[in-house]
């Protein structure tokens, strides 16, 4: 019966019997659908739309990508034994592979409708927003012309017709010089309309665009300089790769303008709230109210979180974790911060006729090392959350003649003299959950409560571009275009915020930037690509077996047990190459530009392929 009612009323609806409104019943909009009227004359909306393409934006080795991390000389996997291929693995040709048009199209679809739907709202909110999505996409094209080379420029969607005929749809490469001057040419003519973002670190502003600038021109100017002074420079024929060596002082000046332009008017500072310099430097990433990030990728507990810490807490403070302690950096990257008398930062392990220098106290060899090193690696004697980290690899027992070292599979055993045997967080060699060199990582490591809870995590953000990197921006652009004393001051600004005294280097060399990034940046996603952008990769890492920099070594820190003796429960150090680690690193010449994937070359015949693919 209560079927056909619902029929009577229907028909009657139709034939307008009892006043239904078709408008009403028949053409209401959906509930669950909003309309383009309705989200591009929605701020609020447009915004939501936003922050979902601003955690779109790529990167190869950042935004917490622990594994990733683990993939170049400055640390190593020392997580499950599944793993392992992290230290046993040479950079494939498609590695760092990024060929992402589909966000491409949704950028440029975005772009159409805003120009198209957002009549409503206020001319200055709209060109905020799309220079918004101009400054997304030319971050977009960035991480693919650094990875790919030149890539298709594609600015406005591409529809295909039915036609039968797709070849209007296969655009070819554009140079690699075109492209960094695409995004250079962008973000001077977006810089403006993204003022009113001035003061936000979440949302691009016109000294984000800039920092931008600062970055892709440097890249530009070393590609185009270093590319052509090696033997064989790698170049396509059309130009989709390399960049002619008479474009090089121009991108520099780009790069260096950007970064003045910064210095000079904007709002940020170097991070200088704590008189304990290597504290100074690790809070300086954790601290949201700094005014040296200039753009961050966000997290928040209530909204999203990330899993760094609970991934790489020191195995002894986990709090419900089983797997932690996976990145462990790396002794490499230990020497590469300098003593602060400016002798280099190999650590003193031995004296002249090779024996063992004994420590009154684990830390003491680290002791006058820059400050970087504390705010970056957790190493043996220090503390995390005010917890020691108990990093001890053994003990060297004196057998009249020498040391035998002796481990112990048990963390935080006791060793038969009653004093510690291995420590709680080793190191172990050939172990998992447990680091193998020696070191913890501190940078990026959350200090707050349950950060290390699977159910809670970590909210500490991501830094996109940061003042300190505009600093090695600068001094590298000036130091490229001869303006050494320039170069020099920014050097020495940064390493006095590091402990180092007043104009610590009299006049910076190469070596000098090209260190002081390494240091500076370690883990920010930059050493990958500085490496091949200065064509000198292949040259670090050359999977020589032997080598000092293709190869990822540990320290280890063992207690001496000689009763009676002088050295009774000091320290000494050995050097080891983790067995986990199996492989030198290799990067050949054709990793410098990663392969395009067939699919896409069998899709679109007017690809060519990248260099020794």
């Amino acid at each position: 019966m209560k079927y056909t009612i619902l029929r009577i009323l229907l028909v009657a609806c139709f034939m307008g019997v009892v006043g239904c409104d078709n408008d009403s019943f028949l053409e209401r909009q959906p509930r669950n659908i909003i309309g383009d009227e309705q989200l591009w004359n929605d701020p609020e909306l447009i915004q939501s739309l936003l922050a979902n393409y601003y955690d779109r934006l790529p990167s190869l080795h950042g935004v917490f990508n622990v594994g990733g991390m683990t993939e170049i000389d400055d640390a190593m996997w020392s997580g499950h034994f599944d793993q392992n291929w992290r230290n046993d693995f040479q950079y494939g040709y498609d590695y760092g592979r990024f060929w992402d048009y589909g966000f491409i199209r949704d950028i440029n679809l975005a772009l159409d409708n805003l120009e198209e739907f957002s009549t409503e709202i206020d001319v200055d909110q709209r060109n905020l927003f799309g220079a918004e999505l101009r400054f997304i996409r030319t971050f977009v094209y960035f991480e693919m012309v650094k990875r790919m080379g030149g890539v298709p420029l594609v600015t406005e969607q591409l529809v295909y017709d039915y036609s039968g005929d797709p070849e209007y749809l296969q655009i070819p490469r554009s140079t690699e010089a075109e492209v960094y001057d695409f995004i250079y040419t962008e973000l001077e003519d977006i810089k403006d309309d993204l003022s009113g973002n001035n003061g936000s670190q979440t949302r691009a502003n016109y000294y984000t665009a800039l920092a931008l600038e600062s970055r892709a021109m440097l890249y530009a100017g070393s590609l185009a300089k270093y590319n052509n002074l090696m033997d064989n420079p790698i170049t396509l024929p059309g130009g989709e790769v390399g960049i002619p060596a008479g474009r090089a002082n121009e991108f520099y000046t780009r790069s260096l303008e950007a970064t003045q332009e910064i210095l000079q008017n904007g709002n940020y500072a170097l991070y200088n709230e704590n008189p304990d310099r290597g504290m100074n430097f690790y809070e300086m990433l954790m601290d949201k109210s700094s005014n040296e990030v200039i753009f961050a990728k966000d997290f928040q507990n209530s909204l999203k979180t990330h899993g760094f810490t609970y991934e790489n807490i020191p195995r002894s403070l986990t709090e419900d974790n089983e797997y932690p302690s996976n990145l462990t950096p790396s002794l490499n990257l230990v020497e590469s911060y300098d003593y602060l008398d400016g002798s280099d930062g190999e650590l003193r392990i031995t004296d002249e006729s090779g024996s063992p220098i004994v420590y009154d106290e684990l830390t003491d060899i680290f002791d006058n090392k820059d400050a970087r090193l504390y705010g970056t690696v957790i190493y043996p004697g220090t503390t995390f959350r005010s917890t020691p980290v108990g990093l001890q690899a053994g003990v060297a027992v004196w057998d009249g003649s020498g040391y035998s070292y002796e481990t112990s599979q048990t963390l935080g055993s006791t060793y038969e003299d009653g004093g510690l045997w291995t420590g709680a967080d080793g190191p172990q060699d050939n172990a998992q959950f447990v680091s193998n060199t020696g070191f913890y990582i501190r940078k990026f490591l959350s200090n707050a409560s349950g950060a290390s809870l699977r159910g809670v995590a970590s909210e500490n953000w991501w830094p996109w571009f940061r003042l300190g990197e505009i600093y090695l921006n600068g001094a590298e652009a000036a130091f490229e275009l001869g303006q050494t004393e320039t170069a020099t001051t920014y050097i020495n600004t940064l390493r006095e915020r590091a402990g180092f005294p007043v104009n610590s280097i009299a006049s910076v060399t190469m070596e000098d930037i090209r260190n002081e990034r390494r240091v500076e940046l370690a883990f920010e996603d930059h050493r990958f690509f500085d490496l091949k952008r200065w064509r000198i990769a292949h040259e670090i890492w050359d999977g020589d077996e032997n080598s000092e920099q293709a190869v990822v070594y540990g320290l280890y820190p063992y207690r001496i047990v000689r009763p009676g003796h002088p050295d009774d429960n000091r320290y000494i150090y050995n050097r080891i190459r983790p067995t986990r680690f199996r492989r030198a690193r290799l990067f050949r010449l054709g990793n410098y530009y990663a392969s395009i994937d067939q699919g896409v070359l069998n899709n679109n015949p007017r690809l060519v392929r990248n260099p020794y693919h």
